[in-house]
C-alpha cells in the first residue's frame, strides 16, 4: 500500500519546480493554472526566487502546495495511485486537493492568506519556535509547563521521537529550552521562523481563516487524508475542514501521522513536493518504514522504478 504525503513550509527552495515545468507538460500547466489563480507568477518565484520574497509566508505556503500539487498530478498520470494522504501542516493542503476535497484555486488562495494571518498574529519578534532534540514528548511538556510563567510556550511539531518543535513567546521559548536542557535534551536549536505556528497564539489566524474555510465549496476526499490534530483519516468535507481550522493552533502529530498510516497497511511512503524531510523525519520514527522523495525529474525517475517493484494494492 501507498502512501503520499505532503512537506509543509521549511522545504522551499529557489529553483523547486522548474525542471519538472521544463520537462513535463502537466507539471508546466500546473504553475500556470497557479499563476492564473493568484494573478501574479508564482512559478517565478519558485523558479528563480528571490529567496527572501520566497520565504515570506504569504509566498511559501501557496509556491509549495504549487510544486507539490504539480508533482502529484504527474505521478497520477503516470498511473500512481495512493491508497492513504496526509501532509505536515500546510502539506494537509496540498493532500486534500490531491483528494480532490478542495479545487486547487481555492486552495492557493487559501493558503496565501493563512500565510498572511499567520505573520499577522503575533509581531514579528515577539514570537519563536525552538527544535528541542533528544527528549521524549512527555519531558518537553514538562519543560514547557515549568517554563511558561504566565506565557504560551507548547510543542508544537511533534515530528519523531526525539525530535520535537516548541513555539510560543519568545522569551518563554527561551526558558523551555533551558529547562528542556536541564532534563537532558540533547540540543535546543532556535528555528529562523517568522511567526509561533501551531500554538495558542495563532488563535486570531485561526478564527480569521475559519469563516473562509466554511465558507468553501468542498468534496468528499476521494482518498482517506489522515489529519495533522488527531492522526485520523478524514472521509467527509466536514470532517476534513474541521481538521483544517483546529490545525492553525494545535500542534502537528506527525509521528503519530504516520504511524497511523503504518497500522493502516502502507508499506512505502512517497514524499511529494520539494525537500525531503519528511522522508528523514519518517525513517527516524522507525528505520524499516519506506520512504521515498520525488520533487524533481530525477526523484519521479527513482519513484517509477520503485513502482515497478511495489505488490499491487
Amino acid at each position: 500500500m501507498i502512501a503520499f504525503v505532503f512537506p509543509g513550509q521549511g522545504s522551499q527552495q529557489v529553483g523547486m519546480g522548474k525542471a519538472l515545468a521544463a520537462q513535463y507538460p502537466v507539471c508546466r500547466a500546473t504553475f500556470e493554472e497557479a499563476d492564473d489563480a493568484l494573478g501574479e507568477p508564482l512559478s517565478r518565484l519558485c523558479f528563480e526566487g528571490p529567496a527572501d520574497a520566497l520565504t515570506l509566508t504569504a509566498n511559501t505556503q501557496p509556491a509549495v502546495l504549487a510544486v507539490s500539487v504539480a508533482v502529484c498530478r504527474l505521478l497520477a498520470s503516470r498511473g500512481a495511485r495512493p491508497a492513504m494522504l496526509a501532509g505536515h501542516s500546510l502539506g494537509e493542503y496540498s493532500a486534500h486537493v490531491a483528494a480532490g476535497t478542495l479545487s486547487f484555486a481555492d486552495a492557493l488562495r487559501t493558503v496565501r492568506r493563512r500565510g498572511r494571518y499567520m505573520q499577522e498574529a503575533v509581531p514579528v519578534g515577539d514570537g519563536a519556535m525552538a527544535a528541542v532534540l533528544g527528549l521524549d514528548a512527555e519531558a518537553v511538556a514538562r519543560a514547557c509547563a515549568d517554563a511558561a510563567e504566565g506565557e504560551v510556550v507548547s510543542a508544537a511539531n511533534l515530528n519523531a521521537p526525539g525530535q520535537v518543535v516548541i513555539a510560543g513567546a519568545r522569551a518563554a521559548v527561551t526558558r523551555a529550552g533551558a529547562r528542556a536542557r536541564e532534563l537532558g535534551a540533547r540540543r535546543v536549536l532556535p528555528l529562523p521562523v517568522s511567526a509561533p505556528f501551531h500554538c495558542a497564539l495563532m488563535q486570531p489566524a485561526q478564527k480569521r481563516l475559519e469563516p473562509e474555510l466554511r465558507s468553501l465549496v468542498v468534496s468528499d476526499p476521494d482518498v482517506p487524508v489522515v489529519a495533522n490534530v488527531d492522526a485520523e483519516p478524514k472521509r467527509d468535507a466536514a470532517s476534513a475542514i474541521d481538521a483544517l481550522v483546529a490545525q492553525v493552533s494545535a500542534p502537528v502529530r506527525w509521528e503519530a501521522v504516520v504511524r497511523r498510516l503504518a497500522a493502516s497497511g502502507v508499506q512505502l511512503y512517497v514524499e511529494v513536493g520539494p525537500g525531503a524531510v519528511l522522508s528523514g523525519l519518517i525513517r527516524k520514527i522507525d528505520r524499516r518504514f519506506d520512504a521515498v522523495s520525488v520533487g524533481d525529474p530525477e526523484g519521479v525517475a527513482a519513484f517509477e522504478a520503485r513502482l515497478l517493484e511495489q505488490p499491487a494494492g
